[in-house]
């Protein structure tokens, strides 16, 4: 009886839950900043696609594929590759 009573008294608290209560982008309190480097990459090759697709966009549609194309390059290169290996 007495181990029960212990039991139902005992809460497990977590530290972070309240560290990430009013920020937004915080889902599943996910406190590892991992893979720093490779968003850091990314977002360098997005840059770099946006200035290819959109040094000769003409119109409002070109440049919204352009947009697209910037930010879904790695898996239209996946996509590609691929499909050109026939897999």
């Amino acid at each position: 009886m007495k181990n029960s009573i212990k039991y139902n008294n005992m809460k497990k608290e977590n530290p972070m839950s309240e560290c990430c209560k009013d920020n937004l982008f915080t889902r599943g309190h996910d406190h590892c900043k991992c893979g720093g480097q490779s968003n850091a990459i990314y977002g360098l090759g997005v840059v770099g696609a946006l200035f290819y697709f959109l040094q000769n966009a003409t119109t409002f549609s070109l440049v919204m594929v352009g947009i697209g194309k910037a930010f879904f390059w790695p898996a239209i290169l996946m996509f590609e590759l691929l499909s050109y290996l026939g897999m």
